[in-house]
């Protein structure tokens, strides 16, 4: 018995075509699973990023507003030259008719997606993602 199972092995040579179908469809069935948790996971870290974007450039908002006493004349490119060499304009928003003497709005753009963003109404006001000014 043992020599027949034997002989029989060795005159195997590959799959059949339902072991390949079988592993096909299991190879489907996780990749079902995979792609929408990954694309789920791509745009919460796209959200997150434009709101950590965000909070990194408030401190720079509250220092200009500290420095001038108000919030007029702020832009992320002035903000780049007197605080923060670092701070990426291109990601950043700041509509001329939200600024004021007490008041400002601020709007981050994540750089993977441009269609995730975080913005930021006000001193007091809570940071909003998804949200523009």
């Amino acid at each position: 018995m043992l020599n027949t199972l034997r002989k029989r092995l060795r005159s195997e040579k590959g799959f059949t075509l339902i072991e390949l179908l079988v592993v096909m469809i299991i190879l489907a069935i996780l990749t079902a699973i995979a792609i929408p948790s990954y694309l789920s996971f791509r745009d919460r870290a796209n959200n997150s990023a434009a709101g950590a974007d965000l909070r990194s450039v408030i401190p720079d908002v509250e220092a200009w507003f500290s420095d001038h006493g108000t919030y007029a004349g702020m832009t992320p490119a002035l903000l780049k030259a007197s605080y923060d060499q670092a701070l990426n304009t291109t990601i950043y928003t700041i509509p001329n008719a939200s600024l004021s003497g007490t008041h400002y709005c601020v709007q981050a753009t994540s750089p993977n997606d441009t269609t995730k963003t975080a913005a930021k109404d006000g001193p007091s006001a809570p940071i909003v993602i998804g949200d523009t000014c």
